[in-house]
């Protein structure tokens, strides 16, 4: 960024570590509901961390480009680490321990959270090199109303005058669409958090993000970031009176909710950190600098443990976790957040590493 603001990079960081909280559980049957995603509806701290990302992803496109020219150097700069990011993703979800590019094919998951941070740069990238911040408000406003109309009110081809739900059903539109263009290249047998229509509402969080960066560039009072964060959450959960708060379809109440909660805490971190020179959270800010390299990281691994034999029963995983963390004195619930805090702090540590070291990986 051509303006360092610390308060950026301490969030950003700061949700790179909950996403490794939330994802490397000792024993996902033994998980804090707050560390759980909503079953469908509704908001728990864990839905707040991939929409922060987006959000904050938004603020370095606007302090990255905002001197830079539409030339075809930028665009091409956009569009390969776009790639990159799809390609990253991609790669997880077709990896296997010591056969890198073996997977069922036929049932290979094609969404993802890197998938979608890719195609959501791409589009709001050039949405941003050609609109002004009025432009990019107003293809939000319209983004926000037409998902809602369209997935509320659009009717459904050979239903038999069955209505569109929000629900998790087979006449929920944005369930359909992904059924129908993804097949078995979904999370789940019937729709994908990282889904095709869905991903519309999430480029509208980075805008959200992109308008933020523009505020905070101009910032003259700190109110100003309080008023657009309570603004963002009231019109939020009003909206979710009508277009229910859920991160499964991104519903524009929940993008509404997330940026405001996202306003809100970056306003919190500015005021004690730029404003008021506290200096604390430098260990997050050393994950932040290089956020996407330590997220890729710690889900390879992730999955390597788990998928790597120890014995006939166990991986590395199921076996580091029964051996060093399960005690009769702990509840299984504490153990296995005892064993994501241990993987987090590992993490936390090699930031601090690449940062004593000059290592900063752009991808």
């Amino acid at each position: 960024m051509t303006k360092r603001i610390e308060s950026v990079d301490i969030l950003r960081g700061f949700t790179i570590a909950a996403m490794i909280l939330v994802n490397t559980p000792g024993d996902w049957s033994n998980v804090y509901s707050p560390l759980l995603h909503a079953k469908w509806h509704g908001l728990t701290p864990t839905d707040l961390v991939f929409p922060f990302f987006l959000f904050i992803v938004g603020i370095s496109i606007y302090f990255a480009y905002k001197s830079k020219s539409n030339s075809l150097l930028t665009y091409k700069k956009i569009v390969i680490r776009s790639l990159k990011l799809i390609g990253l993703g991609l790669f997880l979800n077709l990896f296997l321990p010591y056969v890198p590019f073996v997977s069922d094919f036929e049932t290979l998951r094609l969404p993802g959270v890197l998938q979608r941070i890719g195609v959501v740069f791409l589009i709001s990238s050039i949405l941003y090199l050609n609109c002004n911040w009025k432009s990019l408000l107003g293809i939000s406003i319209i983004i926000l109303v037409a998902y809602w109309l369209f997935l509320g009110f659009m009717p459904f081809p050979n239903l038999n005058g069955i209505p569109p739900s929000f629900d998790r059903a087979s006449n929920n539109w944005a369930n359909y669409i992904d059924l129908n263009l993804l097949g078995k290249h979904m999370w789940q047998p019937d729709y994908d958090p990282e889904g095709i229509i869905s991903t519309l509402p999430a480029i509208v969080t980075c805008l959200i993000g992109i308008l933020i960066g523009k505020l905070l560039d101009g910032l003259k009072q700190i109110k100003q970031l309080f008023i657009v964060a309570f603004g963002l959450l009231i019109s939020g959960y009003i909206f979710s009176i009508y277009f229910p708060i859920n991160k499964a379809i991104w519903s524009s109440s929940f993008v509404l909710v997330t940026s405001g909660w996202g306003t809100l805490l970056l306003a919190i971190i500015y005021y004690l950190i730029d404003i008021k020179k506290y200096n604390f959270g430098n260990i997050f800010k050393y994950v932040g600098m290089n956020a996407i390299t330590i997220y890729f990281l710690s889900s390879f691994i992730s999955k390597f443990m788990y998928l790597t034999k120890v014995g006939e029963d166990s991986n590395i995983h199921s076996w580091l976790y029964e051996t060093i963390y399960i005690h009769g004195f702990l509840s299984f619930k504490l153990s296995s957040l005892l064993y994501a805090l241990t993987v987090v702090l590992c993490y936390l540590g090699l930031g601090y590493y690449m940062y004593l070291k000059r290592i900063f990986i752009k991808v």
